[in-house]
């Protein structure tokens, strides 16, 4: 039995994208990922959002460092 998910290490696939694709295969890439986003925006749109704002919400300590005019 394999450890629960939170314990393995993610795995990666590294990748590159061929340069000889022609125009068409490059738009279609692109419809692709757009048609992706699309999607993980229209089911995971407000844990985005919240998660987002999480990530950009100043420290006490950036908060403390910043001068005050």
């Amino acid at each position: 039995m394999s450890p629960p998910l939170s314990t393995q290490r993610l795995l990666t696939i590294p990748f590159a994208i061929p340069a000889c694709w022609t125009p068409e295969q490059a738009l279609a890439v692109v419809e692709l990922l757009d048609d992706l986003r699309e999607l993980i925006w229209a089911h995971y749109g407000m844990q985005l959002i919240d998660e987002v704002r999480e990530q950009h919400v100043p420290t006490r300590s950036d908060r403390l460092d910043t001068p005050h005019p």
